[in-house]
């Protein structure tokens, strides 16, 4: 038996009461809240509760005290130590300039989040017990608006520890997520604090009422989303704005009345067309509810069999009388169990009933994302409710009602997730259409959303049918369920991904926004075409750039707040350069937060640019050492001392050349095969395979010829000078390292791997996100890279680490002290959620950046460069940028473009990638596949350029 309406203490009452419980929830008033020493624990209760800036009275204590006993039995229950007070000894805040992500609501219902927030932000996820520890203070140059200030609060750090502190001064939260309830009291608090807030919100009253009219919601799944809901018939007395004028909806009624009084014929006449009409199925019963968000959780449930006629029309008018303007009657069909096929004999004891409850959140651009599901079981005659039954996993409660097949699981999951999924895009699209005014506030959004689904059979399928939207029940339920794996037990360890995981990550993300907007930093280097996402993505997170650059017309110089014509190409002069700069910025009066770059060139020049200026940025003698690819080297072959291992383990031996000497000593040194390149190079343009003597003083002569300053291949280093190195030449597998780093911690890693390249040369052909290394082979890759790049002195920003696996481990390429190129970005972002360029602008303005530790890749990507020397013809055809940049949009590629066609064809020996094309998939297998027939398809496959080989790794 299924109905979404919640059961109060009195659930089994007669099924046709008419009456309603005025009850409210802990968060809505009353004095229904038990003592605080009601739960039994050994815990103190003499801890410092009171907040000195806003004392409260001894009813609002209480409340808190209850609170905070009920988060010491929830960690209790989980196996977690009890919270330590701290608050005599202030913590120091430091408003504005650090993430402070605060929930204030129930310990039980959000204590999975608190938990995840611990892990992913140490420190930085505050519970607030009351909304006296809480401030709203007036927004300067934001009229209306206001900033949320936390006098104090429960702090949640890794391993499930919590603190009870005090803030002097207080955090300013850049985020806020608040549990409502119905009612006046402290609900109505809550609700006042989250308006208008210059934080992101991840939940309003104003939302709330939206999500809580049932009417409402139904018409939204099922006219936009396309979720099954049962059949309803509803009669509303001036219906809600935003139903006026619509169509009704798959199953849906809607009857809109004139008045509330002398209705009887009009309702008898419509619930018999109802009752009698195929829409209902194989439903014995109705519900009959009220629709609104006045009577969520205020109403006790109403069945009837679908026979009685008078009796549901009776009911129904009756009801009438309590409507307000917006306000419905539904009559809804309780959706019957599904009948699963049970192998051999059918279980013994009553049919049971499944209800699925999945928690699904909003990700990186509004994409709705199935964070977990979990289900309850129970007889097939009673009602299933929240808190009345325990969570269990979608198979094993699937198992239990006899359906054990392993593709019917999968498709009924697969029907869950659509389902879910389709029923947040569908309310983020509501609340997109909507104004500030009717959100809660600017920065208000639904951030995640639970769906309570009945399993039922439709047109011989098995189908989820969506009885209600909530957030806090769902929640609960998936935490109640990861508790009982984080409880001692015997047996091995459960890891799962937790539910709040991906809501974290995007409060994290929302935080990076709110502390970086209207951020003043300085670009040094604009770049090419390749970094033309640097500009758009500063308008949209809210930066003010101001620009240095060479081209006084680049396309850039249009687009920031201040434009330094300055060349920046010469590097011998570097230090009186940024001397220079130092003065040119002073004398414009710019207040700049930061300074950083993305593109080669200008690294070191930056750094010095920064120490000029007293701003944050990792020391120039680290970015020279990592510029330069053999004092790189030779710098970690050196560092053999303690902590162990070291990172000479990782450095491969070489040998600088400048001259044809160097190069005769250099062959006695290196072992041949050997690798010839820039010493500042980039883009592998002039990376060569050299086999033997003669090829290397080949290679030296011709790169000597061919590139001798910044003009005879703009943008690869060689401002800094054409000299080369030889170094080893190194067998195994090609793997990119992603790093963010502050203040030396690790914050993130991202590992890509690369196909084999098309020898002699270097160039990159094929890549593949997230790597298909085992674990441990990942964690040699991503502690290899890091351990280089602390070796040479770089503690601050986003590092890219070029390094091959080998049978002895992992050995250095080069590290790139800067962003990744060419795709990682992008793909970077599309995969894990995690803006590198944001990341490396907040490290530059001296802020932690707003990364989780370990986030989830929501699918793989394995894409192909394209090369002017080998793609040229289709390039101007069937593949041509606009051709590439359609299917882009279309969702059947990604495309990156690194330059324009016209800049890419130079000679075949030093050229770089044109454009990489890339296809997505549940697996690096399915990717390929995609990608290899859509490669064949616009020609870039072929026998000198063999797609097929180049994927052979990421199989």
């Amino acid at each position: 038996m299924f109905s979404s309406d919640q059961l109060g203490p009195q659930w089994d009452c007669p099924l046709g009461s008419k009456g309603l419980e005025d009850k409210e929830g802990p968060w809505g008033g009353g004095s229904g809240l038990p003592p605080p020493d009601c739960f039994p624990g050994s815990w103190r209760l003499d801890v410092g509760l009171d907040c000195k800036a806003s004392p409260e009275g001894a009813e609002a204590g209480a409340r808190t005290a209850y609170y905070y006993s009920l988060l010491q039995s929830c960690l209790q229950q989980a196996g977690l130590p009890e919270t330590q007070d701290r608050s005599q000894a202030p913590r120091t805040g430091r408003p504005g300039a650090e993430v402070t992500l605060c929930i204030l609501g129930s310990p039980s219902t959000f204590l999975s989040v608190l938990l995840e927030g611990g892990v992913q932000s140490p420190g930085n996820m505050l519970l607030c017990l009351s909304p006296a520890w809480l401030t709203k203070v007036p927004a300067p140059g934001r009229p209306g608006e206001a900033a949320l200030l936390v006098s104090k609060a429960v702090s949640f750090h890794p391993g499930g520890l919590t603190f009870l502190d005090d803030f002097v001064p207080q955090r300013q939260a850049t985020y806020f997520l608040v549990g409502l309830g119905p009612g006046p009291g402290q609900g109505r608090e809550a609700a006042e604090l989250a308006r208008d807030l210059t934080c992101p919100t991840g939940a309003s009253a104003e939302l709330a009422r939206l999500l809580e009219d049932r009417l409402l919601t139904r018409h939204l799944l099922a006219q936009r989303g396309g979720v099954a809901v049962p059949a309803t018939l509803a009669f509303t007395y001036k219906p809600p704005t935003l139903l006026r004028g619509g169509d009704d909806g798959p199953g849906l009624r809607l009857v809109e009345l004139s008045g509330k009084e002398g209705q009887e014929t009009l309702v008898k006449e419509e619930v018999g067309a109802f009752l009698h009409s195929e829409a209902l199925g194989d439903a014995l019963q109705v519900a009959i509810k009220l629709s609104s968000w006045r009577w969520r959780g205020r109403q006790a449930l109403r069945l009837h069999p679908r026979a009685e006629v008078g009796t549901v029309a009776d009911t129904v008018v009756a009801l009438l009388e309590k409507l307000e303007e917006e306000e419905s009657v539904l009559v809804e069909a309780v959706c019957p169990p599904a009948r699963l096929p049970a192998p051999g004999n059918p279980p013994p004891g009553p049919e049971l009933a499944l209800r699925i409850c999945a928690v699904v959140c909003r990700t990186q651009g509004d994409r709705p994302l199935l964070s977990k599901v979990v289900c309850a079981v129970g007889r097939g005659n009673r009602p299933l409710r929240h808190q009345n039954s325990l969570p269990r996993p979608l198979e094993a409660a699937l198992a239990q009602c006899g359906l054990g097949e392993a593709a019917q699981v999968a498709g009924v999951r697969r029907s869950v997730k659509t389902a879910a999924e389709a029923a947040l895009a569908a309310v983020l699209a509501l609340e997109a259409g909507v104004s500030a005014e009717q959100r809660g506030g600017r920065l208000a959004r639904t951030d995640f959303l639970g769906v309570d689904f009945a399993l039922t059979v439709a047109g011989g399928a098995l189908t989820p049918v969506a009885l209600e939207l909530n957030g806090g029940l769902c929640l609960e339920a998936c935490g109640a369920l990861e508790g009982l794996w984080a409880a001692p037990r015997s047996g091995p360890a459960t890891q799962e991904a937790a539910a709040a995981a991906p809501l974290v990550e995007t409060m994290l993300r929302r935080s990076a926004r709110c502390l970086m907007a209207g951020k003043q930093l300085l670009v040094v280097g604009a770049g090419s075409v390749s970094k033309k996402f640097v500009w758009e993505a500063a308008r949209d997170y809210g930066l003010q750039l101001h620009l240095v650059e060479s081209d006084p017309n680049h396309f850039a110089s249009q687009l920031v707040q201040t434009f330094i014509h300055f060349d920046v190409t010469e590097h011998r002069r570097d230090e009186e350069n940024a001397r220079l700069l130092a003065e040119l910025v002073r004398a414009r009066g710019l207040q700049l937060d930061g300074c950083f770059s993305y593109w080669d060139d200008c690294l070191v020049l930056t750094a010095l640019l920064c120490q000029e200026l007293g701003l944050p940025c990792s020391p120039p003698a680290a970015m020279r050492l990592a510029k330069q690819k053999s004092r790189t080297q030779l710098h970690l072959l050196r560092r053999q001392g303690p902590p162990w291992p070291s990172p000479s383990l990782h450095a491969v031996p070489c040998c600088p050349l400048e001259s044809e000497a160097d190069v005769e000593r250099a062959v006695c040194q290196v072992p041949l095969p050997g690798v010839m390149k820039l010493e500042f190079g980039a883009g592998a343009v002039g990376v060569r395979l050299v086999e033997d003597a003669r090829q290397c003083h080949q290679h030296f002569s011709r790169i000597a010829h061919d590139l001798q300053g910044e003009a005879d291949h703009p943008g690869i280093g060689l401002g800094w000078g054409n000299s080369m190195l030889l170094m080893e030449f190194i067998e195994g597998t090609e793997h990119d390292v992603d790093l963010v780093l502050f203040r030396g911690e690790l914050l993130a890693a991202f590992v890509s791997d690369n196909g084999p390249t098309r020898l002699p040369g270097f160039t990159e052909t094929a890549a593949c996100m997230p790597t298909g290394l085992a674990p441990e082979q990942e964690a040699q890759l991503v502690q290899a890279a890091f351990r280089c790049c602390l070796g040479c002195g770089l503690l601050d920003g986003v590092f890219n680490v070029e390094l091959k696996l080998t049978g002895a481990g992992p050995r250095l390429i080069e590290i790139n002290p800067r962003m990744g190129g060419f795709y990682l970005r992008d793909w970077i972002l599309e995969l894990y959620g995690v803006d590198l360029l944001l990341a490396a602008a907040m490290a530059a303005c001296g802020l932690r950046p707003a990364v989780p530790p370990h986030p989830r890749a929501t699918g793989y990507l394995v894409g192909v460069t394209g090369l002017v020397s080998q793609h040229l013809q289709v390039l101007r055809s069937t593949a041509s940028q606009e051709a590439l940049q359609a299917l882009h949009d279309r969702g059947l590629l990604r495309f990156s473009q690194f330059t324009s066609l016209e800049e890419a064809q130079v000679p075949g020996e030093y050229e770089e990638p044109y454009c990489s094309v890339a296809c997505a998939g549940p697996s690096p297998a399915e990717a390929r596949l995609r990608l290899l027939g859509l490669c064949q398809g616009l020609g870039l496959d072929g026998p000198h350029y063999p797609v097929a080989h180049f994927l052979s790794h990421f199989k």
